[in-house]
């Protein structure tokens, strides 16, 4: 409980709603089937600290295979790996010898590493962006992925307002995002906000 509670807003607006994680993993294995099917390689793009690691270990729930890694992501999953966090087996792209073909793998790579010449080994490939920002399909469809998967570590719009509700603050100050909608919400519940 606070008086003051102050907030990101990343997602603040009533339209991010999370999908269940588990589902969205689902989503994920079913969409790496089936570019393996057809021959082409699944380089999904994710932050390299948090979000790879949860997506190896949502995957680990469904299936044994082996994902690469871009070299941004080797040192944070071992770190994970060291505190316990069970993942799937991982290998680091850039270990791999030069004529290893990747035509059913799935490859997790940050978003800086997209359009660059990193990529040409993996060709023919999808592209996909695990982002809470993909709940919104105008994202995915302008940032040019082949799919986009909703999956975030930021609150959501129901998380958002059940963190203010559960502090009790009378006061509430919102940064980063999207806020115009959250305070408008919290006004109505007599709740003093400000950006």
């Amino acid at each position: 409980a606070c008086d003051v509670f102050v907030t990101e807003t990343t997602f603040g607006l009533p339209i991010y709603q999370w999908p269940d994680p588990d589902s969205v993993a689902v989503e994920i294995l079913q969409w790496w089937q089936g570019n393996a099917a057809q021959g082409r390689a699944s380089v999904l793009f994710c932050y390299a600290l948090g979000k790879a690691q949860r997506i190896l270990a949502l995957l680990a729930r469904l299936t044994p295979q082996m994902v690469y890694l871009h070299d941004a992501m080797s040192a944070p999953v071992k770190l994970y790996r060291a505190a316990g966090i069970e993942m799937l087996p991982t290998a680091v792209v850039s270990q791999m010898p030069r004529v290893t073909t990747f035509g059913d793998a799935l490859i997790l790579a940050p978003p800086g590493a997209r359009g660059t010449p990193w990529m040409r080994r993996f060709a023919p490939y999808a592209t996909g962006f695990a982002s809470g920002w993909m709940l919104d399909a105008e994202h995915c469809r302008l940032r040019g992925y082949d799919r986009g998967f909703a999956l975030s570590d930021h609150a959501d719009w129901n998380g958002l307002l059940r963190s203010v509700r559960e502090t009790g603050a009378r006061r509430v100050l919102a940064t980063h995002g999207q806020a115009d909608a959250l305070l408008a919400q919290l006004r109505s519940e007599n709740i003093e906000a400000h950006a």
